[in-house]
């Protein structure tokens, strides 16, 4: 009897040196995904009134929470009974996030205009406050469902050979991880100007080491925001070129005397730039046919 008690604790012991190894390993590969879902989710968090920034955060994290317990059973069922279709879910989320990392290039470059109108000063009622800030949630959730999807699915390709047990631990672990890791730094992230104003408010004297730490942290924020984007960017055709260099066979043979990380790069770069000319001239030719 006690034999087969540490047997079972031998067993278990194991079964968790082997998720946390194929974490790691998980956790690498979607590091680009949650640099970008962080950089996203702390643009979608910003903007509201300072007393309204952690209710909005703690509504779109449990949305976060929601759309992973809709994600992560139909993930396990398509790994046990339909494993191809993760390679190809896979594959299409690579030409996603090769083409989303390529138009935010572009977008840099070449700015979309935006018509510009003189903002017009009026008075909302409380009611139209809140039903704005609704929208913003949906919108950051439903953002945040798609993200969600790319994490799970990444996650879940990295630990395909294992037995179905590893793979749900691993991939529930890299989900937790991904909501409260990436919503825990947007929270500090949006209220780091919150936390200079108190600084430089905290004493009376002029030029005091709290007023410098204060004034660095309220007009960092703004820069953080935008090198996360910056940051997030690159991870998306790190990622994407990491999909195909590792599951398609001739890309993976056709650089060899180049670093990986080189070769994944510029592969997600080649791939995201076809996929934008691809969906901007069939986007130019549906134009045409509608008028």
């Amino acid at each position: 009897m006690a034999s087969g008690i540490f047997a079972l604790l031998d067993d278990i012991a194991t079964l968790m040196d082997d998720v946390a190894m194929m974490s790691k390993v998980a956790g690498k590969k979607t590091a680009g995904i949650l640099g970008d879902d962080l950089a996203v989710n702390a643009e979608k968090a910003s903007g509201f009134m300072s007393s309204r920034e952690l209710p909005v955060l703690w509504a779109i994290t449990k949305g976060s929470f929601l759309n992973k317990l809709i994600i992560l059973p139909l993930a396990f069922l398509l790994s046990a009974f339909l494993p191809a279709a993760v390679t190809v879910i896979l594959i299409i989320g690579g030409l996603y996030l090769a083409y989303e990392g390529a138009e935010k290039i572009y977008e840099y470059f070449f700015p979309h205009e935006h018509e510009t109108e003189a903002p017009k000063l009026e008075k909302l009622s409380e009611e139209e406050v809140l039903s704005m800030e609704k929208e913003k949630i949906k919108s950051a959730i439903v953002t945040d469902f798609i993200l969600s999807v790319e994490i799970v699915i990444i996650a879940l390709g990295s630990v395909a050979a294992e037995n179905l047990v590893t793979q749900v631990l691993v991939v529930t672990v890299i989900a937790l991880v991904a909501t409260v890791g990436v919503y825990g730094i947007v929270a500090l992230i949006v209220r780091m100007d919150e936390f200079g104003a108190k600084l430089i408010d905290l004493n009376d004297r002029e030029d005091s080491i709290s007023d410098k730490v204060g004034a660095f942290l309220v007009s960092a924020l703004p820069k953080v925001i935008k090198s996360l984007s910056v940051i997030g960017t690159i991870a998306l055709l790190l990622v994407s070129g990491g999909i195909f260099v590792h599951n398609i066979h001739f890309l993976h043979e056709l650089f060899p005397n180049l670093p990986g990380i080189v070769v994944e790069l510029l592969t997600g770069l080649a791939v995201g730039i076809l996929m934008l000319l691809l969906i901007k001239a069939a986007t130019g030719i549906w134009k045409k046919i509608a008028r």
